[in-house]
């Protein structure tokens, strides 16, 4: 569908948020608290961006847009090129990082940019009367945006922890989820590394407790190629074996032989090139397959064989 740009406000030094609405006026698709939409730029490339405003509102979407100087050109573009007045071709909301209203508690956790759906998270929850607790992680209060909203909506249930980039002021996750009240969840939203700690920390938590969405590059090759080895790959319907050097995604190699799997973000966090393996070990990199859907899904912008294994993949 078609939006039309409404508003562009700058929150923070390298982020911009973007209010899109019909150009009609009429009413967009309604969407829960999590939810993201894929939008096409003028430029060719396309984009997941999470719906940050309250899910009940009807008319409007609303994006933040963090300006990443290494990231592929999406973000550049969006903020130096989009205005007002400017129409987008966007796909309907989805949602990967759906909450549990059956919760009694719940911590939600967000690190940058990723403070975007947990926003409308937290929102929600208010909406619900269910208990909640909002951390949100910076390097300072000027890097962060929206602090003032955070702290007017939710006061008291909002803490602004901000570690200067310092390792030893981070927050320590560990002493937050060290004793589980029952019936609490934890939902986390930001660097792979905020992810993973969280993750660690609530390791005995009671599965389907534990809910993250990564928010940035984490493909292969951004920041991560020093580790990543060459392995093989086996098309199975094909009969065809592929050979993925450590600097190359599966999802490069297929493209590069003509053979087309649908992608987006390119990330690991969007699902859209989730892929069935039936054979192999796999290095799941991805911020969207839960532990059941690892057993036998992968997502081939982002994920690889452990070293010394072939993949075979339901191609």
């Amino acid at each position: 569908m078609d939006v039309v740009v409404r508003s562009v406000e700058a929150v923070a030094p390298r982020i911009k948020s973007f209010e899109l609405a019909d150009p009609a006026g009429a009413h967009l698709p309604a969407f829960t608290a999590g939810s993201h939409i894929d939008v096409t730029l003028p430029n060719g490339l396309v984009r997941s961006y999470s719906l940050l405003n309250d899910s009940r509102e009807r008319d409007r979407y609303v994006i933040a847009v963090l300006h990443e100087e290494a990231g592929g050109g999406g973000s550049a573009w969006v903020h130096e090129s989009l205005r007002p007045g400017d129409v987008l071709e966007i796909g309907a909301p989805q949602n990967r990082f759906e909450i549990d209203e059956g919760g009694d508690h719940n911590i939600l956790i967000a690190g940058g940019i990723g403070i975007t759906p947990i926003l409308s998270m937290a929102q929600r929850f208010d909406e619900l009367g269910i208990d909640y607790r909002l951390i949100y992680c910076t390097r300072s209060r000027e890097d962060a945006a929206f602090c003032a909203h955070i702290e007017e909506r939710h006061g008291e249930r909002a803490t602004l922890h901000h570690d200067g980039g310092l390792r030893e002021r981070s927050l320590d996750v560990d002493e937050l989820l060290r004793v589980r009240e029952p019936g609490t969840h934890v939902y986390v939203c930001g660097p792979p590394g905020l992810i993973a700690a969280v993750r660690k920390a609530a390791g005995e938590w009671p599965q389907g407790t534990v809910h993250f969405e990564l928010f940035g590059a984490v493909r292969a090759g951004a920041g991560a190629a020093a580790e990543n080895k060459p392995f093989d790959v086996h098309l199975r319907r094909r009969n065809v074996t592929l050979h993925v050097p450590a600097d190359r995604s599966i999802l490069d190699v297929l493209a590069a032989n003509d053979i087309r799997v649908r992608t987006v973000c390119r990330d690991g966090f969007c699902g859209t090139c989730t892929t069935r393996y039936v054979a192999g070990s796999v290095e799941h990199r991805d911020g969207v397959l839960d532990e059941e859907g690892r057993k036998s899904l992968i997502q081939v912008c982002v994920s690889r064989a452990l070293p010394g294994d072939t993949l075979v993949l339901d191609l």
